[in-house]
């Protein structure tokens, strides 16, 4: 798949609002699903999130975080915390479009946005908050075949979390989600 059948295929689909009513009690945030165009095709750029942190530290996930009070809507959100995270200017980004919200157990309500990334740019990581970031290939994070469920009691009620193996990383929790998410939304 190239960036152009991405494109058309997410965009065959419904779009979840960039501006949306806070939900009680979850703080507004948004990550960015930052995808490369290669020549082997299309990447999907991750981040492990530094060991020092109090939340989820050495973790895969997506550049983002919570909305500030200036940022017009959740797709500047995503796209500020990108280049804070990771240095990528937004002028570097291509907005595609939005996945549907995601609740996580941290009580934030996040929207994932889905962006092509220029091939060039330069990552200039947050120490603070970004141990390393390193891309995978989209084809292998959208196959189902490599989305391990793992359903466990918790709270009287049964979960289920995915985890996606690549090398020596293992991308699970929200970011499987947000993955799984976008693989189902482009397959249809």
């Amino acid at each position: 798949m190239d960036s152009n059948e991405l494109l058309t295929r997410f965009q065959l689909q419904l779009p979840a609002p960039a501006h949306r009513l806070a939900i009680a009690g979850l703080k507004p945030a948004a990550v960015l699903l930052p995808v490369v165009e290669r020549e082997q095709g299309l990447q999907l750029l991750l981040t492990r999130r530094s060991p020092h942190l109090r939340h989820h530290a050495g973790q895969i996930s997506f550049p983002g975080g919570r909305q500030d009070p200036q940022d017009r809507d959740l797709i500047q959100t995503a796209l500020r915390e990108t280049e804070e995270e990771l240095g990528i200017s937004p002028r570097q980004i291509r907005v595609i479009g939005t996945l549907s919200p995601l609740n996580t157990v941290s009580q934030y309500d996040v929207l994932p946005v889905l962006g092509l990334v220029e091939g060039d740019y330069q990552l200039t990581l947050s120490q603070d908050e970004v141990a390393q970031a390193f891309e995978v290939p989209l084809a292998h994070l959208l196959n189902p075949a490599n989305h391990i469920a793992l359903t466990f009691p918790r709270k009287q009620h049964w979960h289920t979390v995915y985890w996606i193996p690549w090398q020596d990383h293992f991308i699970w929790g929200a970011t499987a989600s947000m993955i799984r998410q976008l693989s189902r939304h482009i397959a249809k």
